[in-house]
């Protein structure tokens, strides 16, 4: 016999056994559904993570903090005028950019501001960063461009989740409260920004007039010492750009702000002159240090090879250095560990579809018992039998894996959408929870066909030994 003969052979014989073939590729395409589906999930988690490392700078990028806490600065020096802790400056910010591999050495600086306009007001983390280090975010800007350097005004690019921070002054309800998006057009309104938040007192401040410098009215700062109130300065601010995506559109930079570093650092020695800036260390009598530092230090490798080597050089020289690789790789140990377990699960249901093909094949020898003698008689190998029982398990295998990725996709992308639309995916990068790729949807194929043909082994070779004129007699 050929294999056209087997192929034809084996489709006819399922064929005349309609419900049974039904119910068994019907278990083959549960079973490879749930594993697909279950992969995915963790998959998806994997993809969305690789978004989150590019969209922070990509694998060449190093994170360079303070040695004395988390954000680069300190409250206070130890001893006589001598600095104990290590922190980020100027001078630092050169010595590393002049390192062998370095590409980049960009600062920043994070402040709390609070934006007001109209009867609406947002406390956000506002990023002052170089033109350099804005460039090398690789922001999505919907709207504008980067913030211009040496106007003397300041500029802010904003996150497309920003708005929904912003929340009415008298009843304190916000977007999550209402569901309403509050009437600011952050592209082309003005704004009135303050940097004193810790004495800002939003009740006390109920009009505002523009101003030409950039400056606007006073609200009030009460001064605990005398009782009296001092005037905040509120500054009139535009927005440069805004990144692209709609309210669902998660990202690292989702309800970011940032600006021009050096235009906020004019701003802030002119408002705190002689004073400590917000942020900044001071000694122990309260004094404002020499120098301006800064929150922390993004550093770029001009290769990955060279990340390592960068990022134990600056660690040497007392600095907290954190990398994306590093990140990578310890969040992939741990993916590892759920994708195993997710498929593990859904492999339960490939294995009760297994049993049921065994079931399928053992009952069609059974039924086949005169036909199998009767071929045996004319001839026919053995191994013609073995492999016409083996294409048959295939074929179940084959349509239960076909049909499985099929309602696998179905499921992905109903997934996507439910956990899109219900925003569960907020602290996440976007919405998609869910990913199937290519490669995943062949070895699933691949995977359930040979499920078929093993499930279909031992039937096949019961099928071999069966004497040719007990089969023949038998009824």
């Amino acid at each position: 016999m050929n294999w056209n003969d087997l192929l034809r052979m084996s489709i006819n014989s399922l064929r005349r056994r309609k419900l049974r073939t039904f119910l068994t590729v019907l278990g083959v395409l549960i079973g490879t559904a749930s594993i697909v589906v279950m992969i995915s999930l963790g998959l998806g988690m994997q993809q969305s993570l690789y978004k989150e490392v590019e969209q922070s700078g990509g694998l060449t990028s190093i994170t360079v903090t303070g040695s004395d806490n988390s954000d680069g600065m300190t409250t206070e020096s130890r001893g006589s005028g001598q600095e104990t802790e290590k922190r980020i400056d100027d001078q630092l910010v050169e010595k590393i950019s002049k390192m062998d591999h370095v590409k980049l050495a960009a600062p920043i600086y994070e402040t709390s501001v609070i934006l007001l306009k109209g009867s609406y007001m947002a406390q956000v983390q506002l990023q002052g960063m170089t033109p350099e280090g804005l460039k090398s975010l690789n922001m999505d800007l919907g709207d504008g461009t980067l913030p211009k350097t040496g106007t003397g005004h300041l500029e802010l690019i904003f996150g497309n989740g920003v708005i929904t921070d912003f929340y009415e002054t008298g009843s304190g309800n916000g977007y999550y409260d209402t569901g309403k998006v509050p009437n600011i057009n952050l592209m082309k309104d003005s704004l009135f920004m303050i940097t004193d938040t810790e004495n800002y007192n939003s009740d006390s401040s109920t009009a505002f007039g523009d101003s030409t410098d950039g400056t606007a009215g006073t609200g009030s700062q009460s001064d605990s010492g005398t009782g009296k109130t001092k005037p905040v300065q509120k500054y009139v601010v535009r927005a440069s750009g805004v990144i692209n995506g709609g309210l669902d559109d998660y990202s690292n930079n989702y309800d970011s702000v940032f600006c021009d570093l050096e235009t906020l650092k004019q701003l802030l020695r002119k408002e705190y002159a002689g004073k400590v800036i917000p942020g900044q260390p001071k000694t122990k009598a309260g004094k404002a240090l020499k120098g301006f530092y800064y929150t922390s230090l993004k550093v770029k490798a001009d290769d990955i090879d060279h990340v390592n080597e960068v990022a134990d050089v600056i660690r040497n020289m007392g600095y907290n250095v954190e990398t994306n690789a590093e990140y990578l790789d310890s969040m992939k140990s741990q993916f590892a560990i759920v994708q195993a377990v997710l498929g593990g699960i859904g492999a339960v249901s490939l294995l009760v579809a297994a049993i049921g093909i065994a079931n399928t094949m053992m009952m069609s020898i059974y039924e086949r018992t005169k036909e199998i003698g009767v071929m045996k008689v004319l001839g026919c190998s053995l191994r013609n039998i073995r492999e016409m029982f083996l294409l048959e398990a295939a074929f179940i295998g084959l349509l239960g894996g076909i049909a499985g990725n099929i309602l696998s996709f179905v499921m992905s992308a109903a997934i996507n959408i439910i956990v899109g639309s219900s925003g569960a995916m907020s602290m996440g990068s976007d919405s998609t929870i869910s990913y199937i790729p290519w490669w995943l949807v062949l070895m699933s194929m691949v995977f359930a066909v040979l499920v078929g043909v093993l499930a279909g082994y031992f039937p096949a070779k019961r099928a071999m030994k069966l004497s040719p004129l007990a089969a023949i007699r038998n009824e």
